[in-house]
Order: structure tokens, then C-alpha cells, then sequence
């Protein structure tokens, strides 16, 4: 490698500069002729028709004759003469063919550039037509032997009648018989190629930044592209190129879809929709052509507009072509569970070994949905059908073909011409494409070039939720402060913004049904449990199993509210949703992206809570609703001990299958140490709601009484202040705490004797304590 020297460090390198003037490359001797050539053989032709047209007139007549009034051609020969002895100079004299291409020409094409590009666009276009207009009546005039003047008068009726000398209308009725045939074909394509593009003109587009919340990091990167969209000559005249692409990749809802709309309204460009299902079609080649006649419209729109933006949705649905995704969105170090980076120390070889021995297990032991899902991104794509039609090689092929030139009578003219080929037009097209699973692009799809830029449009943090909160709440009116505004967002970790949009509105629904047009907090929070926990089917049929389902919730929310200090209680219910009959949902108070020894010991202790509540409330007894605690618990302690390095040994199995092949004494002495571990962590469990009994009754009377209670109600009940749904003090009255002993009392009893249809016969209870009602004077 070479040594950089002292004196090299620090200095910006120049791009070099073009010093040496190249003269013109030379013309073929049939370049130099050919137009002389052709304006030669129109004269020669026309004296022909005059003399077989007048045996009596001499040749020489003849000649003058077709030339006489003909001044254009004299012009065109002189003009002709005077281009090839520009020519011959160039190719002599460089410095002279350089002025000529940098100064006159490339200052002419300069001076467009910086015109409006809808101005240069309808200035350019009205010049060709007006040239060709001319050249066409020019030269049916001469065939007519009349005036140009007296051609553009003529010029409708001879063309319809007599163009060439015929007195019928036969050029008319040769073009409708010939063009009869290709119609019945390009109708019945052009009616299957409808649909799936539409077109949004820059007045129509309303939707800005400001409309975008939760999604900062990603919005300051896509400035950048509207600033090199607008301003192209900012990176260009650097040396550099516009970025040409953009992909947004994550879940459902996080606002995909309104950034490429407020990137069109933010650059006042066309923003052309387009649905990649719509390239599927009954016959092969349709697909290809709506492809084609969709770049077409937007190199159409570039040019006009000087910038279109082209969005893709679901841009998965235009599938691959199979083999090896190298160079797309990268593999991560292990599908099935989140690592410490640790396959990026591994060689090649050794990489290659892990992969291949997970995707064994997993084709061994996974769910048919888990092989669908991760094995085709482990193996490579695993095929290509959602290419068969050649859709997608069509848009591969214009995404990197949009600086091929513009095809056309035009640019034959300069080639015949011999003069040099004009630059493609640089078309301004922003490509965005969104999915959400960008591990099912072709890799040719994701490279640089076409998507230069790759964003991760994730769920939004702690600030993004609130924005995004205290932006639709300001749609409606409401009661809400910002304080519960914070509160909502601590309890939504993982939402999008389409389902804020849907909480709130849900939230006004809610209030609608009470008579108020204002939202209140309980709105708010009953919106939420709706939207994000489904509607309940009811609770158990006989009061004794609900109390006995409030119990076993119970010891989950104690167990939760006491030890999972980074997490709070969104809800509890008894009531139930499918096969569960209750449960108890905490979320994260504060974002982590890891997790350590004592939290999953925690976690554990919170889920075999379930097991150690039931058999300290009913006697020793359980139900087999604690099945799926003990199946979590049991995978999770495994995992602790023999992957995690959180057990007596620091040895990873990987997995419990691998376990099983050391045979029976390997897998004994497993089991030892998980049965162990969770039997200490059971024992924990059951001291801790030991102390706690009394919280334990009163959230299980508080979810008889509610079905459904929040965690504001959990911690009014444990600090005897108001809660949503009811006032927690009630249950800290000496005459209530007996209560609810004596409630319990008979309840063991109704369980322990098997009553049928037991009614639990206890002393009447004080009516529960309830919240005030809002105020009605809404923010």
C-alpha cells in the first residue's frame, strides 16, 4: 500500500479538468455527400417527370423548369456547403471545434436549462410541430405547384381528397383498411393495460411534512432528496449524481404511504400512484406494456413538470426472480432470535455452517407458517414466480435506462445530418417504493443505481407517539391533558400512526354513544382496549368461575405491579377473547432493547404466579388454565440455562433439540437444573403473594365488579386514590377488607364442595366507589 506522505494529509483532491482541445472525428466520405446526394436526386426526378411529362422540351429546359421558383433548394445546397466546410474545420482545429461545443451550442443548451422546465418543455414542443408543420405543407405545395401561402389553405381538402392527384379519396381509405387489423389488437391491450397507475397533478397533492408525525429521523433524510430533486444542479455541479430512489421498509401503518405523498406536496411535482398488482395479467406481455407506457408518461411528466415522483405500494408484490439475494437488505445474524452481532465474527465457512444447521431446525421443527416465512430469506428467495411475466425486467430495465435518449424522427435527422448526437435529457424521476417485507425485493431491485436510499420506517418512539397523539387529538375536541396524553404514549409501545388515527377516532365514538361531543380520558382508554385487544365474548357463565378467573388475573397483576418496575399494567379482564378467559397485558414504560437475568427471573416469577395463587387461594388446588404460564416459564428457564449463560453452566446449546441427541443422562441433568430454578422462582412467587392477600381479594373483587379494569385503577386500589374506572379507597375500609375475606370464604367453599350453579351467599357489599364524571368544558 502506498505511504501517505505528511504533506498529503488534509489536501482536497480537484476533480481534473478536460485541458487538451480534441478536434471534430472525421466525417466518412458518404457522410460528407449524402445530402448533397439527396437534394441531386429530387432534382434529377422531377426533371425526369417534366420531360416524360413534355417529349418537346429539351433536358436543359427540363432542369430549369424544376428549379425555377425553387429557391429553398438553392438555400438548402448553400446551406449544406457551408456545414461541411464548418465541418472540415473542426476536424482540423480543435480549439475552434471546442468553441462550437461549449460556447455556441453547449451556452444555448445552458441558457434552456435554467429556463422553467414547463416553459422549456411547451417552447420546444411548439417549435417541432411549427418545423414539421412547415416542412410537410412546404413540400406537398411544391408536388401541388402552388404557394406555401396558398398550401395552408388548400391543405385540408387535398389531403382528404386528392393529396397525391387523385380525385377519390383513397389515401383515407388505404389507412382505415390497414389500420383496421392493428385496432382490433391495440384496443383490446390498451383496455387490459387500464388501471393501476393514477396520476396526481402538483395542485392536488395537500399532504406536507408538517401532516407526518413520530417519524423526524426519516423525514430529515427525505428532505434530501427534495432538495436534490428541486435543485439538481446543487450535487451535479459537484460532481456528483441525484439519488434516484428511495425504499421505506417496515410495519403497517407507520406513515409509508403519506411520506411519499407529502414528498410530491412538499415539491409541488406529479406524484404517480401505482399498484404493482396491476402488472399481473391473463397474457403474458400485458405487464410489460403497462410498464412501458408508465415510464413513458413519467419521462413525458419529467420533462414537463422538470420532476415526477413514482410511488410504489406493497412494492413486494412484484416478487423476484429467485437465486441469491446478495446485496439486498443484508441477512440478519440469526432469524429466529435477536443477537449480540455474534455471526459477524464468524468467517464465511462458518457463517455458512450456522445458516444451513438453522435452516435444518427449522424445516425440522418450525410451523409450516415459520418454514414459509424464514427459509425462502435464508436460502435465497427460493424462485422467482412473481417475475414470470417479465414485469419486473421491464422496471429494472427503465429504472436503469432513463438516460437512454429520446427516440424519433428528430434524432435520425442528426444522424443523417452527420451532426453529433444531443445529450439524453436528464429525467427527473423519484422513484419510492414502500413494503413491508423487503427481504422478498430482488436484489437487482435494491441495488445502487436504482433504490440508492433505504430508510427503516419503524414503529415511532416515545416523542413520535405523543406527536402523533397530540396531532389527531387536535382534530377533535377533548378533555385530555398532556400529562395523559404522555401516559398514552408510555402505554403504546409498539403502535403505528394509522392506529393512533383509529384510537381516536374510535375515542370519539365513544363519547358519541354517551352524548358528548368532546373526548374524555375514560373514552380514551376504553377506545384503546377495544382497538388493541379485540372486542370480549362475555365471561364464564357461573359467578364462581369468574371469581375463580379474577383470582388467577389477580396474582399475574400483583405479581406484575410489584416486581416489573419498568413496565405498568395496561389492562386486566376477566372477560374473554377466543380460548383465553382473561389476562393481564403490561407494557414497557421505558424503551430497551435488551433484556437482563433478574427481569426474565422476574417475568418468570410473574408467570407462575398463575400456578402459586390458585393453590394458595383454593386449597393446593389449580386449574389447567395455568398450562400456558408453566409452558413460558419452562421455555424461558430453559433458554436461561442453556443458551443465556444464566444458569450453573455457561455452555450454549442452542436449542433443546440438540439437547436431546447427548441422550438420557444430558437431558436428566437439564431438566434437574430448569426444575430447580423455577422452583425457586415459584417459591418467590408465593411469599410474595403471601404479603400481598389483601391485593390480591381486592383487584379480584374490582375485576368481578368491572370485568375489565386499567393499571390507573391497579394503582388507585394499592394507594387509595381515583382511578378511571373506580375509587381505589374504597377497598381500604376495615369493614370492606372483611368483606371481601368473607366473599372469598364462601367462594372456597362453593369450590372445595363442587357446588353446581353455586351462588355465593356472603354479606352484602357497599356499592364499588366510582370516579366524578368529566367536566364539561373540553380543551
Amino acid at each position: 500500500m502506498t505511504p501517505v506522505m505528511p504533506d498529503q494529509v488534509g489536501q482536497i483532491h480537484e476533480p481534473e479538468a478536460v485541458v487538451e482541445a480534441k478536434p471534430r472525428r472525421r466525417l466518412l466520405a458518404y457522410d460528407r455527400i449524402k445530402v448533397l446526394v439527396v437534394l441531386a436526386v429530387w432534382v434529377l426526378f422531377g426533371t425526369l417527370l417534366k420531360h416524360s411529362s413534355i417529349p418537346i422540351i429539351t433536358w436543359w429546359d427540363a432542369l430549369r423548369e424544376t428549379l425555377h421558383g425553387k429557391t429553398w433548394w438553392f438555400v438548402a445546397v448553400a446551406i449544406e456547403i457551408l456545414r461541411q466546410i464548418h465541418y472540415a474545420i473542426s476536424e482540423n482545429n480543435g480549439k475552434y471545434h471546442q468553441f462550437w461545443v461549449t460556447k455556441v451550442w453547449g451556452g444555448w443548451d445552458h441558457f434552456w436549462t435554467r429556463r422553467n422546465p414547463w416553459l422549456r418543455f411547451r417552447m420546444g414542443r411548439m417549435v417541432k410541430r411549427a418545423f414539421w408543420f412547415v416542412v410537410v405543407i412546404a413540400g406537398f405545395s411544391s408536388l401541388w405547384g402552388v404557394s406555401f401561402l396558398q398550401g395552408v389553405a388548400q391543405a385540408p381538402r387535398r389531403f382528404f381528397f386528392n393529396p397525391f392527384g387523385s380525385q377519390q379519396p383513397w389515401f383515407f381509405q388505404l389507412i382505415f383498411v390497414m389500420g383496421i387489423g392493428v385496432m382490433q389488437f391495440v384496443a383490446i391491450f390498451w383496455f387490459m393495460s387500464r388501471g393501476g397507475v393514477e396520476t396526481y397533478m402538483p395542485e392536488d397533492i395537500k399532504t406536507r411534512f408538517t401532516d407526518v408525525w413520530g417519524q423526524d429521523k426519516v423525514l430529515d433524510k427525505i428532505r434530501e432528496n427534495i432538495i436534490f430533486l428541486d435543485k439538481p444542479e446543487q450535487i451535479e455541479a459537484r460532481g456528483g449524481h441525484v439519488p434516484g430512489g428511495i425504499l421505506l421498509w417496515g410495519p403497517p401503518g407507520t406513515g409509508k404511504t403519506l411520506m411519499a405523498e407529502a414528498v410530491a406536496g412538499e415539491t409541488s411535482k406529479p406524484f404517480v400512484f401505482v399498484d404493482p398488482g396491476s402488472f399481473k395479467a391473463m397474457f403474458v406481455g400485458v405487464g410489460v406494456m403497462k410498464v412501458k407506457s408508465l415510464y413513458k408518461k413519467l419521462r413525458k411528466l419529467s420533462l414537463r413538470y422538470g420532476g415526477v415522483i413514482v410511488f410504489f405500494d406493497e412494492a413486494d408484490t412484484l416478487g423476484n426472480r429467485g437465486g441469491a439475494q446478495e446485496g439486498g437488505m443484508g441477512a440478519l445474524p440469526s432469524l429466529t432470535e435477536h443477537q449480540c452481532n455474534g455471526l459477524h465474527y464468524a468467517s464465511s465457512s462458518s457463517h455458512r455452517l450456522l445458516m444451513a444447521q438453522e435452516a435444518d431446525l427449522i424445516a425440522a421443527t418450525a410451523t409450516p407458517e415459520v418454514r414459509r416465512r424464514l427459509l425462502p430469506v435464508m436460502m435465497g428467495g427460493m424462485g422467482g414466480m412473481g417475475a414470470m411475466d417479465g414485469s419486473l425486467q421491464a422496471i429494472l430495465a427503465e429504472m436503469s435506462g432513463l438516460k437512454k435518449p429520446k427516440a424519433g424522427i428528430w434524432r435520425w435527422m442528426r444522424g443523417f445530418l452527420t451532426m453529433p448526437p444531443k445529450n439524453p435529457p436528464k429525467y427527473r424521476i423519484l422513484t419510492i417504493m414502500a413494503t413491508n417485507m423487503p427481504e422478498a425485493l430482488d436484489s437487482a431491485l435494491l441495488r445502487p443505481g436504482r433504490l440508492d436510499r433505504k430508510y427503516h420506517v419503524n414503529y415511532p418512539l416515545l416523542d413520535g407517539r405523543i406527536k402523533t397523539f397530540e396531532g389527531y387529538l387536535k382534530k377533535v375536541r377533548h378533555e385530555v391533558t398532556p400529562e395523559q396524553i404522555e401516559r398514552l404514549a408510555l402505554m403504546s409501545p409498539r403502535i403505528s400512526g394509522a392506529a393512533v388515527k383509529d384510537i381516536v377516532n374510535e375515542s370519539l365514538i365513544a363519547a358519541m354513544r354517551r352524548g358528548r361531543d368532546f373526548i374524555s380520558w375514560a373514552d380514551i382508554i376504553e377506545a384503546r382496549v377495544f382497538k388493541v385487544y379485540g372486542m370480549p365474548d362475555g365471561v364464564a357463565a357461573t359467578k364462581l368461575e369468574q371469581y375463580e378467573t379474577a383470582i388467577h388475573e389477580a396474582c399475574h397483576a400483583v405479581a406484575t405491579y410489584r416486581l416489573r418496575k419498568r413496565e405498568a399494567i395496561d389492562v386486566a379482564t376477566i372477560e374473554k377473547r377466543g380460548p383465553i378467559g382473561g389476562f393481564v397485558a403490561p407494557v414497557p414504560i421505558e424503551e430497551r432493547d435488551f433484556s437482563w437475568k433478574k427481569e426474565l427471573e422476574d417475568d418468570v416469577v410473574c408467570s407462575v404466579a398463575s400456578l402459586a395463587g390458585e393453590r394458595l387461594f383454593f386449597d393446593s388446588d389449580n386449574s389447567v388454565g395455568v398450562g400456558g404460564d408453566l409452558g413460558f416459564s419452562t421455555n424461558m428457564v430453559n433458554n436461561m440455562t442453556t443458551r443465556w449463560g444464566m444458569g450453573e453452566t455457561i455452555s450454549s446449546a442452542r436449542n433443546i433439540a440438540f439437547v436431546e441427541t447427548e441422550g438420557p443422562h444430558r437431558r436428566n441433568k437439564v431438566d434437574e437444573r430448569i426444575e430447580a430454578h423455577l422452583r425457586v422462582l415459584y417459591d418467590r412467587a408465593t411469599e410474595l403473594l403471601t404479603e400481598n392477600r389483601g391485593f390480591v381479594l381486592a383487584i379480584a373483587h374490582a375485576l368481578v365488579s368491572r370485568r375489565t379494569i386499567t393499571g390507573e385503577d391497579i394503582k388507585a386500589i394499592d394507594e387509595a386514590t381515583m382511578g378511571v374506572t373506580l375509587d381505589g379507597s374504597w377497598y381500604h375500609s376495615r369493614a370492606n377488607r372483611a368483606a371481601l375475606e368473607q366473599f372469598h370464604a364462601a367462594a372456597l367453599e362453593a369450590h372445595n364442595n363442587q357446588t353446581p350453579n353455586a351462588l355465593l351467599v356472603v354479606p352484602p357489599l357497599p356499592a364499588i366507589g366510582l370516579p366524578p364524571p368529566p367536566p364539561p368544558a373540553p380543551h
